[in-house]
């Protein structure tokens, strides 16, 4: 297997995590209408997938660091499908929320070890992991879009049952090809970087405990305006408002849109730092929250799209911030702790919005509290150095 075939296998798993994560946040609105449950009813029913996504991390990465990586990702495109089409198969909430709870645990395989499969492949590492990170946001905008068409015309549970299918030949055809090549592609030759010079330790300290504050309330803004924007769309472009292909696609689009936004972020941080370019995203959004908490129709559409592009652009940024600024021995254990902050508080966010819709607290509240806890991670970014440090390819030294 080559390993631009093998890349391509990773970017498609990190496709089908991120298309089988949303899933479920647009097929709830079908299934609250099918169940004759409310929409708080029925979201609440996804919390296991969510639950279980971060529960799975830790163990993910040690099975990682143990066992063939390829056939790993094999596994996972194979033990997904299974519970997709598992879920697609429920005729009750508790059959419906172990196949969730499974597809959850499975989905967790993806990150730590196809993250660090990839640089063990690919000859430009940056570029590889840019494109990898691309194709898990358009999962994101795939699994809103391919769900409402699907249950549109086929019910929710065709929502789950045709990417359940195809993640499952993807599993076994990459099992039969990795088996049949022998040892795993890696990259042609060894590339050797120049030590960096870590920031001194109080640097280090600040920079952690902020990128702790980022992850815990922009992870909690970053995946309830995921989770909810479904049915904020049902709710706001009112022209359209219970027509679940139009509310997949709006999403699709959205989703879509801001998909690409990381990476001219990128190319930004290494000119400005993070300093500048978090104050400057974040007071967007603090903005497009409030106004989008009583906005609808084609306004509130548009301002959605700027709101999750501005959203998405901020993803990088925290593991930018810990790439210049820790230092390499202490750098994984950090990201490892960032990631497990943003996944709990993620697995948290399902039933926060269902409990705020079950007691009558509809976006026109719960989007001033996502402005909120983006002032939070503001306040925060107010401490980060107003130097930067940039790595020198010629003396391989850090400069400010």
């Amino acid at each position: 297997m080559s390993r631009r075939e093998a890349l391509m296998f990773l970017n498609t798993a990190h496709f089908f995590d991120h298309l089988f994560l949303l899933i479920f946040p647009t097929a709830a609105i079908a299934i609250a209408a099918e169940w004759g449950l409310t929409y708080g009813e029925a979201l609440a029913l996804g919390t296991p997938v969510y639950v279980m996504f971060a529960f799975g991390t830790l163990p993910a990465g040690w099975l990682g660091d143990r066992f063939d990586r390829t056939l790993l990702i094999a596994f996972f495109f194979v033990a997904c499908g299974t519970s997709s089409l598992l879920i697609s198969l429920s005729t009750g909430p508790k059959m419906l929320m172990l196949g969730l709870g499974l597809l959850g645990l499975f989905a967790a395989l993806y990150h730590p070890i196809g993250l660090a499969l990839v640089p063990d492949i690919a000859d430009r590492t940056g570029r590889a992991l840019a494109v990898n990170g691309v194709f898990g946001n358009m999962g994101l905008a795939a699994g809103a879009l391919i769900t409402g068409f699907l249950a549109a015309r086929g019910g929710w549970q065709s929502a789950f049952l045709l990417p359940g299918a195809v993640s499952m030949v993807l599993g076994c055809a990459l099992c039969l090809r990795r088996l049949r090549s022998g040892a795993p592609p890696t990259r042609h030759e060894a590339r050797s970087y120049a030590a960096i010079e870590p920031a001194p330790r109080g640097t280090q300290i600040v920079v952690f405990v902020i990128v702790c504050v980022a992850a815990l309330f922009g992870g909690l803004v970053f995946n309830a305006i995921t989770v909810s924007l479904p049915k904020f769309f049902d709710e706001r472009l009112v022209t359209f408002g219970g027509d679940l292909a139009w509310i997949g696609a709006s999403t699709g689009l959205v989703f879509a849109v801001a998909a690409f936004a990381q990476l001219p972020v990128g190319e930004l941080l290494d000119r400005f730092g993070a300093r500048a370019i978090l104050f400057c995203l974040l007071t967007a959004q603090i903005l497009l929250l409030l106004g989008l908490s009583h906005l609808q129709g084609w306004t509130a559409l548009a301002l959605a799209m700027l709101l999750v592009t501005l959203i998405f652009a901020e993803i990088p940024i925290t593991s930018w911030l810990l790439g210049c600024y820790v230092r390499s021995g202490l750098r994984a254990r950090a990201l490892s702790v960032e990631y497990v902050l943003s996944l709990g508080v993620g697995s948290a966010v399902v039933p926060l919005i269902a409990g705020m819709h079950h007691i009558g607290l509809g976006f026109d509240i719960q989007f001033v509290g996502f402005a909120g806890s983006a002032f939070v991670v503001l306040i925060a970014a107010w401490f980060l150095p107003r130097h930067r440090f940039q790595h020198s390819v010629s003396a391989g030294k850090l400069a400010t």
